[in-house]
């Protein structure tokens, strides 16, 4: 994968997807399940959150813990790369309120 040169459009191409950003959000509280995920993360299907976590896993972001159990169970995680998107999802949660408040003042 060519990565991109500005650090804004890399970032963008790393997490853009609506999918992407609640994922990091629920791993952000620690490691998952994938039916955790399913659940926590919402209307997502199966196979979206399949492709989102594999793309994440291969971009650095997540890993996946697969135990030798019947039936299987795999974990996700995120890498120490992962965990350094915090302070921009802290921004974005500041921001949000942030507007929120402000448009229930102004309407």
């Amino acid at each position: 994968m060519k990565l991109p040169s500005c650090p804004i459009e890399l970032t963008l191409t790393l997490i853009s997807d609506r999918w992407k950003v609640l994922i990091i959000r629920d791993l952000m509280d620690g490691k998952k399940r994938f039916g955790e995920l399913k659940k926590s993360v919402g209307s997502i299907s199966h196979k979206v959150l399949t492709s989102n976590l594999r793309g994440m896993e291969a971009a650095g972001l997540v890993t996946r813990e697969v135990f030798a159990e019947v039936p299987p169970r795999v974990q996700y995680e995120l890498t120490e790369t992962g965990y350094s998107l915090k302070p921009i999802f802290d921004a974005m949660i500041e921001w949000g309120l942030d507007y929120k408040t402000k448009k229930a003042i102004n309407g």
